[in-house]
């Protein structure tokens, strides 16, 4: 994966807002509720006489201590100093972070730059290739490959199974996409040029010409109709096969690129 930049950061503005929210809630617990009531005259001088009955409770009133306030006060102030003296100190942090951020962005684009470059000078690569060629740690290849498939600038194809990269901007048809990709396969490519060329289409004459076994030349003749880039053709006892016409002028045109 890309290296990661630690940012250092001080938590003083927010440990400020903290204590003087649990000051404040300190503060208010100290005070008496209040709740709605009416004020009318007093019938008589005398203090908490009933008007008209009722039970009268004395309400007693808390006064806020004076050294509270002046701890609070304190408080906020000594606060404010300790921001004061570590703005410094964070601004050199948030400076050196950029910069390190910065320069990992820019090794980022360039990896990306050589890793869109090889993609389009092979058209059709998978990630084993591309590791091998380019000498990439294979997570931190997937990790670029993302962010240039995120960036419209490379397109994937699933080549039974195996994911091979292009050039995007409608660069390859769909057509040539498999095409290519079935053709990175070295014995693939010899089957479809003998067969290609007309040189020899049966089981026995291919796996004769190209030196592999017969039940060899089973197994990927059975990939390239899965593909539909062949055709079979029987004859009494005896089977060859030829090109899919639909596919024929893609395959001589992408043949050129393996030359």
């Amino acid at each position: 994966m890309e290296p990661r930049t630690t940012h250092l950061m001080f938590t003083s503005t927010k440990l400020q807002k903290k204590l003087a929210i649990c000051l404040l809630f300190f503060l208010l617990t100290t005070t008496a509720g209040a709740t709605e009531y009416i004020v009318s005259p007093a019938p008589s001088n005398q203090a908490g006489a009933s008007i008209n009955g009722e039970e009268v409770v004395e309400l007693e009133v808390i006064p806020i201590p004076y050294w509270q306030f002046l701890l609070w006060l304190a408080t906020m102030q000594i606060l404010s100093i300790i921001d004061t003296l570590l703005y410094p100190t964070k601004l050199i942090f948030a400076i050196l972070g950029f910069r390190a951020a910065d320069r990992s962005n820019a090794v980022g684009v360039l990896k990306r730059k050589n890793i869109y470059s090889f993609i389009k000078t092979n058209p059709g690569v998978c990630v084993s290739e591309i590791v091998n060629n380019m000498g990439l740690n294979r997570m931190t290849l997937c990790h670029h490959l993302n962010i240039l498939e995120m960036e419209n600038m490379i397109e994937v194809h699933n080549d039974l199974g195996k994911f091979r990269y292009f050039q995007n901007n409608s660069t390859y048809s769909e057509k040539e996409k498999l095409v290519i990709s079935a053709l990175q396969n070295e014995m693939i490519l010899k089957i479809i040029s003998k067969i290609l060329k007309e040189e020899c289409n049966t089981n026995g004459d291919l796996a004769r010409t190209i030196g592999i076994s017969k039940g060899a030349i089973t197994w990927y003749i059975k990939q390239l109709k899965e593909l539909d880039l062949i055709e079979e053709n029987k004859i009494g006892r005896k089977t060859t096969y030829s090109i899919n016409s639909v596919y024929r002028d893609v395959i001589k045109k992408d043949m050129k690129l393996f030359e």
